[in-house]
């Protein structure tokens, strides 16, 4: 900064920088002054005209009384009457005649969405394609049936299969034997799986029970470890599903919503699920 000001009769604050770097003293142009003053006398009027001014834990409610929340409300009323035919028809309506009627089907799959995404898309995914150790629900094989009704009742009730634990009544040779054979998807070849008693839930030619929620052993649709089917299928008969002899049993519960969802909210579901492509 220089001692003296080398340029008299400038305007600037006598600061200097590197013999020629001042700060000059000029007011500021008219119109940056016009939109100044403008701005502080729009901000004086908003906080009259839209609540503003903090007065104890509540604001002023302004000269129109608007405010975000009321606009919302009033966003939610629109929506809630546009919704308001569709939801009475569905309170006097079964999940199958749901299904039947075309535009209600819609507004149901359309308006359960958030539901699905909420109370089911954790375990089954957002699309239903499962996720590890959960089932799949947009395909069309079920251990406890595919129709309206029964996934209905499911939803509402909870699922909880069970599968012995045959680890301490087979050897390791007839363990890995009928484990081949479901690996295969032609299990009733095996004499084991008739011998063993495998027939009394899985069938007689292996493609399961919808009444005791046992797997079709079939088809190529595994639920647990997919990628090491040998592995999964020797773990599986030694330790069961839900057997609480053996603490390395397999868990596989589905818990019941009937407690936490209105009916209305589980028929939509049950469309929900039903329309994902896999009911049956």
């Amino acid at each position: 900064m220089a001692d003296k000001n080398p340029f008299p009769g400038e305007n600037n604050t006598g600061h200097i920088w590197d013999d020629n770097l001042r700060e000059l003293d000029n007011p500021a142009p008219r119109w940056w002054m016009i939109a100044f003053w403008a701005s502080v006398i729009w901000w004086i009027a908003y906080g009259f005209i839209y609540p503003m001014w903090p007065i104890g834990q509540e604001p002023t409610k302004g000269m129109t009384g608007w405010s975000q929340m009321k606009e919302y409300q009033q966003g939610v009323d629109e929506i809630e009457a546009v919704r308001a035919e569709f939801e009475t028809k569905i309170k006097g309506m079964t999940a199958a005649e749901i299904l039947g009627d075309e535009g209600l089907s819609a507004y149901t799959v359309a308006s359960a969405k958030v539901l699905f995404g909420d109370f089911c898309a954790a375990c089954h995914g957002s699309g239903g394609q499962g996720g590890p150790g959960y089932p799949v629900i947009a395909d069309d094989d079920w251990l406890f049936g595919g129709s309206i009704e029964t996934i209905e009742q499911t939803i509402t009730m909870g699922r909880k299969g069970i599968m012995t634990a045959h680890g301490k009544i087979l050897s390791e040779d007839e363990v890995n034997t009928l484990a081949q054979a479901v690996v295969s998807g032609n299990p009733a070849a095996e004499p084991l799986f008739l011998q063993k008693g495998c027939i009394a839930c899985h069938g007689m030619e292996g493609k399961g029970m919808n009444a005791l929620g046992a797997a079709n052993l079939t088809d190529a649709i595994w639920r647990f470890d997919e990628e090491d089917r040998l592995a999964s299928a020797k773990y599986t008969i030694s330790h069961g599903v839900n057997d609480g002899s053996d603490p390395m049993s397999r868990e596989a519960v589905m818990p019941t919503f009937g407690d936490r969802l209105s009916k209305d909210e589980i028929k939509k579901l049950a469309v929900y699920v039903y329309k994902l492509g896999g009911g049956q």
